[in-house]
């Protein structure tokens, strides 16, 4: 009875301690930590908001970056970090979602070493074809792969990228007939795709749009489950295919432990920047749709994800290590 009495007292204690720190937070700047290169589109938009979080929450918050493995460098650093809300982390859809089943060893689990905030953004991938190939929408391309089977290839920003595994969904939905080539990113790939020596790839919206407004390529279609709003005259993939959809997310979480009460203040927080309609604007340019959730939601659409793309990931046979 003691020993659980003394349990009980420390856990009073610890939630005191965890009550009282929630209200005095935050007191020393807030680091978010970005898993890939400065300069990328996630990086451009953590960088957006952080001067309106920080005037917020009335602390400095900046941002710094530690790419490599895919993500999992820096999200295996906020893992590690001290679950007091001063580090947290802009994770994606290949952190959380699709790295869980192509690495064969993870340095963290994208579930239990962390605590989701908050859902911000995603946006959908065109499927794009040189103009030399002939076809418009995806059934021509589908047709073609038919009517001269073994001819067709695509390229994809690397083995295991969202571009690769989101043809090979396509792959396995439409019966397309097309051999992956990798390339060590999107910007050879889609190089190599304008030059004609790959026929086929598949890009986020913010990087594709581009290329196709500027006629450089045939956009076939969006993944997103509905035609995008930034690109409202592409046909949604979906239309022609029902049920096909995948998009790049992004998103923020904590280290586990992390006080509940700072986990919904900064929940707030983010809620209320990336509905500004300056913040919207500033997303749409950069080709994201804004969409946040509560801790809770965010959670459970993050193991979702991470079933969709093992099956994905499993019927692809990719693998990174």
């Amino acid at each position: 009875m003691k020993a659980i009495t003394r349990l009980l007292a420390a856990a009073c204690c610890l939630t005191a301690t965890q009550a009282a720190f929630s209200q005095t937070w935050p007191t020393k700047p807030i680091k978010i930590v970005v898993p890939l290169s400065a300069g990328s589109s996630s990086d451009q938009v953590v960088r957006m908001i952080a001067p309106k979080l920080s005037e917020a929450l009335n602390q400095p918050v900046f941002v710094e970056n530690l790419p490599g493995a895919g993500g999992n460098r820096g999200s295996d650093f906020v893992a590690k970090s001290a679950p007091d809300g001063y580090t947290l982390l802009l994770g994606t859809s290949s952190s959380h979602g699709i790295n869980v089943s192509l690495y064969s060893k993870m340095p963290y689990d994208a579930v239990k070493d962390f605590a989701p905030i908050t859902l911000i953004g995603y946006t959908g991938f065109i499927m794009m074809a040189n103009p030399a190939l002939g076809v418009k929408s995806v059934h021509d391309l589908v047709a073609l792969s038919k009517a001269k089977p073994g001819t067709l290839n695509y390229g994809s920003n690397g083995n295991g990228t969202s571009s690769h595994l989101g043809m090979e969904m396509f792959k396995a939905q439409s019966g397309l007939d097309a051999k992956h080539v990798p390339y060590r990113g999107g910007a050879q790939a889609n190089a190599d795709l304008i030059a004609g020596h790959v026929p086929l790839a598949l890009d986020a919206i913010p990087v594709a749009l581009p290329l196709v407004r500027a006629g450089k390529v045939v956009a076939l279609g969006v993944t997103n489950h509905t035609r995008s709003s930034l690109a409202p005259d592409i046909p949604g993939i979906s239309e022609t295919y029902p049920g096909f959809e995948f998009t790049a997310w992004i998103g923020f979480w904590a280290p586990e432990h992390t006080p509940r009460e700072v986990i919904n203040r900064m929940n707030a927080e983010l809620v209320k920047v990336m509905s500004m309609p300056d913040v919207k604007a500033r997303m749409s340019t950069n080709g994201w749709e804004v969409a946040t959730s509560t801790p809770d939601a965010f959670g459970s659409f993050v193991k979702k994800e991470i079933e969709k793309w093992g099956v994905v990931v499993k019927a692809t046979g990719a693998r990174v290590d």
